[in-house]
């Protein structure tokens, strides 16, 4: 079931990040994605951020499976994460498209992204274009990502 989040789910969402960055196959160290996301988010500052975002989530048996962020504003897509047992099953497309809706409906004609190496094969999948390749560093750590456009 796919549906847009609600405050209620943001600490959900948080632990959810957690798992899918630090479990599951990465092209990524340890080391980084210890430094990328060193604890579940949760708390003021993370409600702060994301009540400013249009967040669709999906959920089965009472588990949020993944999630995709839309600032509507800007077309910015801020926050793209799924379990890692829930992938390869057609979430992210889903999310894809109840983002480019909304991005529409909001008079916006492009989205971006900043796709980690992880998340690029499913940007470039669902139509978006690399515009360059970024490192950014965290604590002691450098990663690589991807700064991704797709014209809608």
């Amino acid at each position: 079931m796919i549906r847009l989040a609600t405050s209620e789910d943001y600490d959900a969402i948080g632990q959810l990040m957690f798992d899918a960055v630090r479990t599951g196959p990465s092209p990524y160290t340890d080391a980084q994605r210890a430094a990328w996301v060193d604890e579940p988010r949760s708390g003021p500052y993370w409600h702060e951020r994301l009540k400013t975002q249009m967040i669709w989530l999906s959920e089965h048996e009472g588990r949020i499976d993944g999630f995709m962020s839309l600032i509507a504003d800007t077309g910015y897509i801020d926050l793209a994460f799924i379990q890692p047992d829930a992938r390869g099953k057609g979430l992210f497309r889903l999310f894809c498209s109840e983002i480019e809706d909304a991005a529409r409906a909001a008079g916006r004609r492009r989205l971006w992204t900043h796709a980690s190496l992880m998340a690029e094969p499913a940007f470039s999948a669902m139509g978006f274009a690399k515009v360059e390749r970024e490192e950014v560093t965290i604590g002691d750590q450098s990663l690589a990502r991807y700064l991704m456009e797709k014209a809608i």
